[in-house]
């Protein structure tokens, strides 16, 4: 079994889901692009100390970088997951 260190990697901060962390009480994190919906819940449950009502995920495709010569290369591609946490719930940000 995975550890909860390895499928949770960071939590990912914007202006538009710092609305949803306020609005809908949603985090997004970078996951591990192997973990599921039921492991990413058992880990941010475990990591944090909240409920998870539901799990969305994505996957993010890299983008296309210009290098100094004539080529490109790309970004690295990434999970992503949406986490809705019970209501009254919060994860503090440090």
């Amino acid at each position: 079994m995975k550890s909860s260190y390895t499928i949770v990697k960071t939590l990912i901060l914007s202006e538009k889901i710092s609305r949803e962390m306020e609005k809908a009480n949603r985090y997004c994190f970078k996951v591990d692009p192997l973990a599921n919906k039921l492991e990413i819940k058992q880990a941010v449950e475990q990591l944090f100390k909240v409920h998870v009502v539901k799990v969305n995920t994505m996957r993010r495709k890299g983008k296309l970088k210009r290098e100094r010569t004539a080529g490109y290369g790309r970004t690295s591609s990434q999970k992503r997951a949406m986490v809705t946490l019970k209501a009254g719930d919060k994860i503090e940000i440090v």
